[in-house]
């Protein structure tokens, strides 16, 4: 009984050192990030975790755990965050705008292997060409799935392209075995932002996920749009007055042949008189 005991008290005081510590990153560090790192595997996640080395301390604890530092926090904005606590999520301490922080988060996410069962996000396709596969099993299993095949110097080569799930649809084990043999991996693993506290502006953000390539396309179009606007109005601008000049200079060269051609032409009719 003595030996459950102090068992128990060794716990207790991990517990308490945990919660210490995270109250005090709570208090140091400008963004507090939840994200979920659900079905991440440990190894994808220590890849992560050093890249991050610098950028953001992490923690992985129980649920319980967080939300204790957060009520011991006293910071009663900063509570809000745990209605996005889980038993799968980590939390994210950095000095980095929340937004920053997210975005890298996103993009250091890696391939991973589809599992039977999961849900496809996209069309996942088997892509034309030679494959290390030899024949026997293989050949079946790929009929089996309505892909073309035929045997080139001793390895399948597949003949044209295939979609073997469709978006939406949930992955069969024939589909899942087919594409760890072609090393296909249709889904992308990392840490998911979920959403972010900003300390100094003691501000909540629900929605913290970024996508730096559809921002980009979409600040790219929203410039060619309003960039055509402004020339219309003739809005002279650093980022017009060139386009301007080029368009007042075609203007004039139009006006100019026009004259030309009407002086051409009421010289020719006195000429004629």
């Amino acid at each position: 009984m003595k030996s459950k005991t102090k068992k128990t008290t060794h716990v207790s005081e991990i517990k308490k050192s945990a919660v210490k510590e995270l109250v005090e990153l709570m208090k140091k560090k400008s963004t507090i990030l939840i994200a979920s790192v659900k079905n991440l595997p440990a190894s994808q996640f220590q890849e992560i975790s050093k890249k991050f080395r610098g950028k953001a301390i992490i923690k992985v604890l129980k649920k319980n755990l967080v939300l204790r530092a957060l009520e011991e926090s006293k910071n009663e904005e900063l509570k809000k965050i745990k209605d996005f606590v889980d038993d799968s999520t980590a939390v994210l301490f950095s000095d980095l705008d929340a937004f920053e922080l997210a975005a890298d988060l996103i993009q250091n996410k890696s391939p991973a292997k589809a599992k039977a069962g999961q849900t496809s996000l996209n069309d996942i396709e088997v892509e034309a060409g030679p494959t290390d596969l030899v024949p026997g099993p293989a050949i079946s299993e790929l009929g089996a799935l309505g892909i073309q095949i035929q045997i080139d110097k001793g390895k399948i080569t597949i003949k044209s392209p295939k979609i073997i799930v469709k978006k939406g649809e949930k992955i069969s084990e024939q589909a899942s075995s087919i594409m760890n043999k072609l090393d296909i991996k249709p889904f992308l693993v990392g840490f998911i932002p979920i959403s972010a506290f900003d300390v100094k502006e003691k501000k909540l953000y629900r929605e913290i996920s970024v996508n730096r390539e559809e921002i980009l396309k979409e600040l790219r179009e929203s410039f060619a749009k309003a960039l055509a606007f402004a020339v219309h109005l003739g809005f002279a601008t650093s980022e017009t007055i060139k386009i301007l000049i080029g368009k007042t200079g075609r203007h004039g060269k139009t006006i100019e042949n026009l004259f030309n051609k009407h002086a051409s032409e009421n010289k020719s009719g006195e000429n004629e008189k």
